[in-house]
This record gives C-alpha cells, sequence and structure tokens, in this order.
C-alpha cells in the first residue's frame, strides 16, 4: 500500500459524520414534535360531544341465542365471499331449539383427552 490509499481512507470520515449528524437532528425533531403534541393534547379538556354516552335505551345488555348456519348454494360455479347472503359472516335464521348441545354422558369430550371413554 502507498500513501495515497492511507490519504484517501483516512479523508472518508467526513461525509458518515455528516450523515450521523444529520440523523441525530432529525430524531431530536421528531422527539420535539412528539412531546409537544402530548403536552397539547393534555392541556385541552374533552369537549362534552367527545364524551361517551348511553344509548336511549340504556345500558346494551349480551343476548346468547344459537343461530342456524346458512347452506352454500350448490352447482353455481364458484362463489366470491360478497355472493354469499350476508357476505359470509352470520346466518339471518334463529334455532328452533335455544338449548345448548351437550357432551354425552360418559363420553370424554374429545379424543385423547385421558377420559373415561365410551360406557
Amino acid at each position: 500500500m502507498n500513501t495515497a490509499w492511507m490519504e484517501m481512507a483516512a479523508g472518508g470520515d467526513a461525509p458518515g459524520f455528516g450523515f450521523v449528524v444529520t440523523g441525530l437532528a432529525v430524531v431530536a425533531l421528531l422527539l420535539g414534535a412528539f412531546i409537544l403534541g402530548l403536552r397539547h393534547k393534555r392541556r385541552r379538556p374533552p369537549r362534552p360531544e367527545e364524551q361517551p354516552r348511553l344509548p336511549d335505551g340504556g345500558p346494551v345488555r349480551e343476548t346468547r341465542e344459537r343461530r342456524e348456519p346458512d347452506e352454500v348454494p350448490r352447482g353455481q360455479g364458484r362463489l366470491t365471499p360478497h355472493e354469499l347472503k350476508a357476505h359470509g359472516n352470520q346466518s339471518d335464521r334463529r334455532s328452533a331449539t335455544q338449548e345448548r348441545p351437550r357432551w354425552n354422558e360418559g363420553s370424554s369430550g374429545s379424543f385423547g383427552s385421558g377420559g373415561p371413554g365410551g360406557r
């Protein structure tokens, strides 16, 4: 190696140092903007229309009901989700019986659960 290569290698730090300083300045500006935004948000009290309100009918309660699955139409070719009734999310029909399905007495309820098995 000669001295020309050493001078080129020694002088190559200036652009890298500039990138580091620029990156630190950008990070400092972003942190400052974030902190100013937090201060501004804390200072302003919420307006009445921003507050949550109860529905007119009172508090909403959970309802449990069994639903009947919709059958997929057959013989029409391939269907996309938006072509299904209710977009494939949930059926419209209530089940005739609202009793919850139960496991058979004496069965383990699943495969390999370690239960006593069949009768």
